[in-house]
């Protein structure tokens, strides 16, 4: 398997490397949609993370890679199990799976194994890329060009937790806890915003415009390609300290207080943009109380607020005909007026 580039050692790109670490922080925040241009080290950012994160315990046996200790999560196999004898379990890493563009439906949710079915006559479920990804990212490059009824159904599965098949005479359940990580260029389509506003974060990926940026880029990415080994060993330390703040921000982040009066600057931040529904509201707490736990705060401030409102909700905004600026400049103007008093 081919090595990871360090995530400590990416240059810049500060608004998606902290949105990545969120959603491994918090899960639950929904995902990450990262648009941006060609080659500025979107897909090297979220394979950069999964070499991160820490290893995680699995139900030996489960190609569900179920948590042994999570009952409440367990497939209905491990369910089972469990009833007769103590589930033993293993170090495993956590999985990034890929989804190609042309995947289908059933290569995505699963589908009746036909090779057995044929062989034995048995109806037998043959597991997808959900189940592959359970506990784990999937990551959907280009998707804005993928099919919507398919991102329909992915985001479907990432909300709820579990997959559910029932087809072929099959009737099969099973846990998909996701984070969806997708990448896009802009110039090739846009999502709908039906399907934008259900991704949790959305940030806005750049080619770096000042020269020592963009050399030290370059200067990084060559001595990576000429020796991984001796480029990775150099970052190790820093890779571990990274991994120790995730560890340790999830273990805080339940403890993460949030006061009325954060809450009402976050309201009144989305009631000045015009956001549809609630959900931007509670991807801003939820982005702020991982940011917190991330920098060992004991509860969320105004400018954890300003650090992740414009992932929160720039793609949440309706389209205005009378204001042509982009969604950045006016999260950033609404954030000017709300936190000017």
């Amino acid at each position: 398997m081919a090595m990871a580039f360090p995530f400590s050692a990416i240059v810049g790109q500060d608004e998606m490397r902290l949105a990545l670490m969120i959603a491994a922080v918090d899960p639950g925040v929904g995902g990450v949609l990262a648009f941006g241009d060609r080659g500025s080290g979107k897909s090297t950012a979220v394979r950069a993370l999964a070499a991160l994160l820490p290893a995680m315990r699995a139900v030996v046996g489960c190609r569900y890679q179920c948590d042994p200790d999570d009952i409440s999560s367990h497939c209905d196999n491990c369910r089972a199990r469990a009833r007769k004898e103590k589930l033993k379990s293993r170090k495993a890493s956590v999985p990034v799976i890929d989804l190609p563009l042309g995947a289908t439906e059933d290569r995505i949710v699963g589908a009746l194994d036909l090779e057995r079915a044929l062989a034995h006559g048995e109806k037998t479920f043959e597991p997808g890329l959900l189940a592959r990804a359970n506990r784990g990212f999937l990551y959907i490059d280009e998707v804005n060009l993928l099919e919507d009824h398919l991102v329909d159904l992915l985001l479907d599965a990432a909300a709820s937790g579990e997959n559910v098949v029932e087809r072929d005479g099959l009737s099969v359940r099973h846990p998909a806890r996701i984070v969806l990580v997708g990448t896009g260029n802009p110039e090739e389509g846009e999502l709908r915003p039906q399907l934008l506003d259900r991704f949790g974060l959305s940030v806005e990926v750049k080619t770096p415009v000042d020269l020592p940026t963009r050399i030290e880029v370059i200067k990084r990415r060559d001595a990576f390609e000429s020796d991984p080994a001796g480029f990775v060993a150099q970052w190790a330390k820093e890779e571990a300290r990274s991994r120790k703040k995730i560890q340790s921000a999830r273990e805080r982040i339940a403890c993460i207080a949030v006061s009325d009066g954060m809450l009402t600057k976050a309201a009144q931040l989305c009631m000045s943009l015009g956001t549809d529904g609630l959900r931007g509201e509670l991807t801003l707490m939820r982005a702020a109380r991982a940011v917190a736990a991330i920098e060992g705060a004991k509860s969320v401030n105004e400018e954890h607020l300003k650090r992740v409102a414009p992932a929160s909700l720039r793609h949440r905004l309706r389209r205005n005909p009378l204001d042509d600026t982009g969604s950045s400049v006016r999260v950033e103007r609404a954030l000017a007026e709300c936190f000017a008093a």
